[in-house]
């Protein structure tokens, strides 16, 4: 019954047929007994397996033929875990100290985040496993040192690319056009080129994920070779990261979209209202590292100096550590992000959905505030929801070349 045509299954259903189609009855080629999926049935078919309870029938077997005691896989975890600590918690209460003292590292945001301080150290893929276990985000500090600077400047990719079109979002109201990405970049630091609003505002721009995917590759080869050497802890980052999951997929999976993307867009120094972002509270479906390639140096009329920025900056919930590097001149502060863990997600949900009704929303049933990304929780939104559910939020500010490393289903904002 299972497909002839079709030996490596395009689908689970499809890869479990024709696994259990191979397999006898007390087989342990494969570590795991199989029954046999399908006997022979009546003309009735009282007796008869049918389609749709495969899934089932193959369940069943596994849990009810157990492999014979004098077959069991043989199985080498020991050179797996050898060098594992005995408990993972331990080791990030106690900072982990003992057992990586040649790597300069920090936690922030009440442990909550690993800050990797030395990004030439080969190590530090070691203590980044042990974090991100337990599903912490990483910062990597300095990998604009790695990189070719004078390739990610402003000027230098509208004297490129200028000519090409791409959709560019206003973040204050959501309309989106689709415009030469020369007059996106020539506002990027000379706020009297960038486009005014109705009420005479500066408009709050941000060019929406271009280029992206193969199409930054083949559109920049020089950036995405830049971007590829440059990044950070290559054993899971890098594309061909003996770490990274992505790379070691059965061509039959259906990938998502790993990138890279370049993720553009004003600050918002120069707009009088400073409690929207340039990307509303969202999860991803995949692991993410971000890297800050470049920070442009708004001028013109009613720009916050760079004090007045760091003013702002020190407004937040931060960490004592992130308040010093705010504190030192060679460091250049470019995005504020805030972070939640996935395990808060319904509760985030709720709570918008609760505020939606106040601000007398239409809630529908079939509208989710995270996956329609239509939120930019603020500050006095930020600390009721700690009041009302004891969410914290994760507040982290990034540095030129700091690359941020999230989980998936962690949420963010920034």
């Amino acid at each position: 019954p299972a497909s002839q045509n079709n030996e490596q299954g395009s689908t689970l259903r499809d890869l479990l047929t024709t696994t259990a189609g191979k397999l006898r009855l007390g087989s342990t080629d494969a570590g795991i007994a199989f029954a046999p999926v399908y006997s022979t049935g009546t003309a009735s078919g009282k007796s008869g397996r049918t389609m749709p309870n495969i899934l089932d029938d193959i369940i069943a077997s596994v849990v009810e033929n157990k492999i014979p005691p004098n077959r069991a896989p043989k199985i080498n975890v020991k050179s797996e875990i050898k060098d594992e600590p005995k408990d993972d918690k331990n080791c990030i209460q106690d900072d982990c100290s003992k057992r990586y003292s040649d790597i300069q590292y920090s936690w922030i945001c009440d442990k909550h985040v690993l800050w990797l301080r030395d990004h030439k150290n080969s190590n530090n893929w070691k203590l980044f496993k042990e974090c991100w276990k337990q599903g912490r985000p990483v910062l990597v500090s300095g990998m604009h040192k790695k990189m070719n600077f004078s390739l990610w400047k402003a000027e230098s990719i509208s004297l490129d690319f200028g000519n090409q079109q791409a959709d560019i979002l206003n973040c204050k109201d959501s309309i989106i056009s689709n415009t030469n990405v020369k007059e996106f970049w020539d506002g990027f630091e000379d706020v009297s080129k960038r486009q005014k609003v109705k009420n005479g505002e500066t408009a709050l721009l941000k060019l929406k994920d271009w280029p992206s995917g193969e199409d930054f590759k083949t559109m920049m080869p020089a950036r995405y070779e830049d971007l590829l050497k440059s990044l950070p802890l290559p054993e899971y980052c890098s594309p061909e990261g003996k770490l990274n999951l992505a790379s070691h997929l059965p061509g039959f999976f259906v990938r998502p979209d790993l990138g890279p993307r370049l993720c553009s867009a004003y600050g918002v120094a120069a707009t009088k209202d400073h409690d929207i972002g340039t990307t509303n509270l969202h999860v991803e479906v995949s692991d993410i590292v971000n890297i800050l390639v470049y920070v442009g140096i708004a001028k013109g009329n009613g720009v916050l100096s760079k004090s007045g920025v760091l003013k702002k900056l020190e407004e937040e919930d931060l960490d004592d550590l992130l308040r010093k590097r705010l504190k030192d001149s060679s460091e250049l502060p470019g995005a504020l992000w805030h972070i939640y863990a996935g395990k808060d997600a319904d509760k985030i949900r709720e709570f918008l959905q609760k505020i939606a009704k106040e601000q007398g929303l239409e809630v529908l049933p079939e509208h989710d505030p995270i996956r329609d990304q239509s939120w930019y929780v603020n500050k006095k939104l930020r600390q009721r929801l700690l009041e009302e559910y004891g969410v914290k939020t994760c507040t982290v500010i990034q540095f030129l070349g700091d690359a941020i490393i999230l989980p998936a289903g962690a949420l963010h904002q920034v």
